[in-house]
């Protein structure tokens, strides 16, 4: 057990994590993610609110629908990733990073307090519910058996509210950090382990921990909040510019459009990028130089990969040195190790998308 975020998460469970992590791939696994800060905004400005504070097009999510988003701040840094859901129940339900909760919240609270004194209609509830991430291609096998509506009609990023093996009031939504299949479930607090205990006692499903969940979504390119993305870094530096919609773009009505949008223009003086490095394990706040070693960025998250058998991490570099293929050089323990700039995700992610 390891301190995280406030919180005191299990790092690996008996299996160990290089196991942990090569069982997510082949079979499915079961994280304990509840953590996370999960917020319902109701009222029929919800979509209005949400949209002052994120770059995302939530008015063009269809009901039952999700996208990752970015909350930006006005110099148009990263003050947090969010999955935010158009539910099918008429309010949006937000899920945010566990070490970013506190000032998402005064975030939330302080834009929702401001648009009620306009006269506007939005209301903030924070859920108490737990939330457990079953990821891995055996996901909609185990699963299906203890719900009655149809998985394969479940989309990549759409959720659904339902009875979980038996248990009501359950919200399954088809997405997770780790680059396969796999839910999130939102399930009330006081029959989480009952939940947790029903899928653990299925063979396919083992339980996995912090070390594994980072692995994973290191190989799928998924950034960690504080880690690949903060508050000064933009969505253009990061290769997030997928997330800002175009309306929103036109627009420019999200925090930091000015200098976001200028970015996209101009192109930023860094770029995140993925890197492979033969040596020893690439780790955080290591250097990256050039072939003659001069510095020219910072590793942001680094690995050895379970699944490729190699040195994996992602980082920041100069922009002209971030097209896949540039030979480049990590500085583990004061020595000079070849690295190469890789395309991402490193290991090809398995989404599934209904037929």
């Amino acid at each position: 057990m390891v301190p995280f975020a406030g919180w005191s998460l299990p790092l690996h469970f008996e299996h160990g994590h290089l196991r942990s992590h090569l069982h997510t791939r082949r079979r499915c696994s079961l994280f304990d993610v509840s953590h996370m800060l999960q917020t319902r905004v109701h009222g029929r400005d919800r979509v209005r609110f949400i949209e002052s504070l994120v770059v995302g097009d939530i008015a063009e999510l269809r009901p039952g629908q999700g996208t990752l988003t970015l909350l930006t701040n006005e110099k148009g840094g990263i003050v947090d990733d969010l999955i935010v859901t158009n539910t099918l129940e008429g309010y949006l339900y937000v899920v945010s990073n566990a070490g970013c909760a506190d000032k998402d919240l005064a975030i939330m609270r302080g834009r929702a307090v401001e648009l009620q004194a306009a006269g506007g209609d939005v209301h903030l509830e924070v859920s108490d519910n737990a939330l457990l991430a079953l990821q891995g291609p055996c996901t909609a096998q185990v699963l299906q058996a203890g719900l009655s509506d149809d998985l394969a009609k479940l989309s990549f990023m759409t959720s659904i509210a339902t009875a979980v093996f038996g248990v009501p009031g359950c919200r399954v939504t088809r997405c997770g950090y780790t680059g396969e299949d796999g839910v999130e479930i939102s399930v009330p607090s006081g029959r989480a382990v009952e939940l947790a205990q029903r899928l653990l006692d299925l063979p396919e499903v083992w339980p996995a921990g912090l070390a594994a969940r980072d692995s994973l979504r290191l190989e799928a390119g998924l950034c960690l909040y504080g880690n690949d993305i903060d508050e000064a870094t933009t969505p253009v530096e990061a290769g997030l510019l997928w997330t800002l919609g175009k309306r929103r773009r036109v627009a420019m009505d999200f925090p930091g459009a000015a200098i976001i949008m200028a970015q996209v223009k101009e192109k930023p003086k860094r770029k995140r990028v993925g890197l492979t490095s033969e040596g020893p394990p690439v780790r955080p706040h290591m250097a990256i130089l050039s072939p003659e070693g001069v510095p020219v960025g910072t590793v942001t998250s680094g690995c050895p990969s379970p699944s490729l058998g190699k040195n994996i991490a992602m980082g920041y570099v100069e922009t002209a040195l971030s097209r896949a293929g540039t030979a480049l050089a990590v500085e583990v323990r004061k020595k000079q190790h070849p690295a190469l700039v890789t395309k991402m995700p490193f290991v090809p992610t398995q989404y599934y998308t209904a037929k």
